[in-house]
């Protein structure tokens, strides 16, 4: 039995959505497997938005400096210079359709500080399947909440990326055990039945 078939239920349209964290273009340029990570965000998104499964797009946006938290101040303290300066630094590579919800957040939980929460429990969602970038970061905290929080968390583990491979690796090796992870084409077929 293949993880599709073990968590089929959990993945019916009526009780999924689909999260496409920080696919923006500053990230989305560093990332170390840039066209395959495109291709499946694109599918999947294709194939949600045909069986009509609610799409929430993140999008970092970034406290003042002065609010900042200290941790979130020492955390950016070594990305690279000029990272995020640009003025499209934080526009979304996946533009979102008509009935697709961006979430605006700066905390590295989709839970905490944003209304998605209530938006999917008011919706009937139970099952929270995560794409985007970076599986340490966003996707491993976010999906690790959702879980805490009652969810049945996702991750497709060729739609997450990151710029540390080796990071994206650990990740993903860490989370097995306890959150799914399935392909993007295995995924995407199974909505399109």
């Amino acid at each position: 039995m293949d993880k599709i078939d073990e968590i089929a239920e959990f993945l019916q349209p009526a009780r999924s959505a689909l999260v496409l964290w920080d696919i923006q273009k500053m990230l989305v340029d560093s990332i170390f497997n840039k066209d395959e990570f495109l291709r499946n965000i694109q599918r999947l998104a294709a194939a949600a938005h045909e069986k009509k499964i609610p799409v929430f797009l993140t999008k970092i946006t970034p406290l003042p400096e002065r609010f900042e938290s200290p941790g979130r101040k020492y955390m950016m303290r070594n990305r690279p210079r000029g990272f995020a300066q640009a003025p499209d630094a934080y526009d979304l590579v996946i533009s979102p359709e008509r009935d697709d919800t961006v979430i605006n957040k700066n905390t590295a939980s989709i839970f905490v500080a944003t209304n998605f929460e209530l938006l999917v429990r008011n919706a009937g969602i139970s099952t929270v399947v995560f794409t985007g970038i970076a599986t340490e970061i966003g996707i491993e905290s976010s999906a690790r909440d959702a879980m805490n929080r009652g969810f049945f968390p996702v991750i497709v583990s060729d739609a997450v990326s990151s710029r540390d491979r080796d990071a994206h690796l650990r990740s993903l090796e860490n989370l097995k055990n306890m959150i799914p992870l399935v392909a993007a084409g295995e995924l995407a077929d199974f909505w399109k039945k």
